[in-house]
């Protein structure tokens, strides 16, 4: 698709917390978070003419590598929501995008992710084909205090979960969507942890791609401040994941 006439190098779109995106205690689950945070992503990327329709002329897709959340307080039920982003560096095969989410003046989450342009075809990354001289880059913008990082979970070594790849962990790629690993891990915490609302970190390392009918495990190490998970794929680290409460 051509470049929108609305383009510009910074997005800024609100958002409407729906009930289906919120937990029992009315406030929006972490993985809706990371849903919106991607998907106004995906808007920037649209209206500047580097969407997935576009790199698909290429066999290009842009998946997820790392990505950072800081939180200060999740917006909840019937919320309007205002999320702002921009490309912080775009080159070769790689790209840096931070985001914000407000509520009113307010800011209560900071995002910073990295992304890969992946071939889906080869399933390797390769330089992007599509121009983005468009974009104004931001290389001193951040949208987190601290930037993110690579993830060490050799320590875990408890068992929590066992789990077959279903269609409906699929994206269009044709692989396990990237928030269904953090649903995955989430899904075996204690409730009280979601109901209080404790987790004012989230930073996820994207290792391997997880494909359909592939058996996952899921482990974890906790600490009296974190939780890192771990989830593998025939004995192979493929995501892990650092809760800071």
């Amino acid at each position: 698709m051509p470049i929108s006439k609305n383009f510009t190098s910074i997005l800024s779109q609100d958002w409407k917390i729906n009930f289906l995106q919120c937990y029992p205690n009315g406030f929006l689950k972490y993985t809706d978070l990371c849903n919106i945070l991607q998907l106004t992503a995906g808007t920037h990327a649209e209206l500047g003419g580097i969407s997935f329709s576009d790199m698909q002329v290429h066999n290009q897709a842009w998946v997820l590598s790392k990505m950072r959340v800081e939180i200060k307080k999740l917006p909840k039920w019937n919320d309007t929501i205002t999320v702002k982003t921009w490309i912080n560096s775009l080159e070769n095969s790689r790209s840096i995008r931070c985001l914000e989410m407000y509520l009113g003046d307010e800011k209560i989450v900071g995002c910073e992710t990295f992304w890969v342009v992946f071939n889906t075809n080869s399933r390797r990354p390769e330089n992007l084909e599509l121009p983005n001289a468009h974009f104004e880059k931001f290389p001193n913008d951040f949208a987190t205090e601290n930037r993110f990082s690579r993830i060490d979970s050799t320590n875990c070594d408890v068992l929590v979960a066992t789990k077959k790849v279903v269609l409906s962990d699929l994206d269009i790629v044709n692989h396990a969507n990237s928030v269904k690993y953090l649903e995955w891990c989430l899904d075996t915490i204690f409730f009280e942890i979601i109901e209080k609302k404790s987790i004012k970190t989230l930073e996820m390392n994207y290792l391997k791609e997880i494909s359909l009918n592939e058996i996952i495990k899921i482990s974890e190490f906790k600490n009296e401040n974190s939780i890192t998970f771990s989830i593998s794929k025939e004995e192979k680290n493929a995501f892990a994941l650092q809760l800071f409460l």
